[in-house]
Formats: C-alpha cells, sequence, structure tokens
C-alpha cells in the first residue's frame, strides 16, 4: 500500500486531485492497457479502469518496489574495501 501511495504521489505530481488528467498517469495507463485507457478521460472511467484491473497494477507495483529495493542496494563494487 506505502509502496502505491508513494508511486501515486510521485507520478501525479501537478494533478494530485485529478490523476485522469495527468499526462504523464493517461501514457502510462496507454502503454499498460493499450489504446481504450487512454479515453479514460473522466473519473469514472479512469476509476472503473483502475478497479477493473486492480491485479495487474498491484503486480506492476510490486515489481516498482523490487526495483526501489534493488536501486537503494550497494552494488558489488562498492561493498569491496
Amino acid at each position: 500500500m506505502l509502496t502505491a501511495l508513494r508511486y501515486y504521489w510521485i507520478t501525479a505530481k501537478g494533478y494530485r486531485l485529478r490523476p485522469w488528467r495527468s499526462p504523464y498517469i493517461r501514457w502510462r495507463l496507454e502503454t499498460f492497457f493499450g489504446g481504450p485507457a487512454a479515453d479514460a478521460a473522466t473519473a469514472g472511467a479512469f476509476l472503473g479502469l483502475l478497479w477493473r484491473e486492480r491485479s495487474r497494477l498491484r503486480r506492476f507495483l510490486r515489481w516498482v518496489a523490487q526495483r526501489q529495493a534493488a536501486q537503494r542496494r550497494p552494488s558489488p563494487r562498492e561493498s569491496r574495501p
């Protein structure tokens, strides 16, 4: 849940109260789900898409958390004396 909120906070900058209007989020949805996601220009359509695809979004957020953890981990070269 914290990963989802953190990701949302970063990606919805400037559109936090209206995420369906964010050009970045609309582009990501279109890339992730295909063309019909770009048509989610209303709050109802946007929230309906998120609800319908919640399992895929959950998997995506798990992947985001793994990538963030990997970025925080020191590389093998940095841990050598």
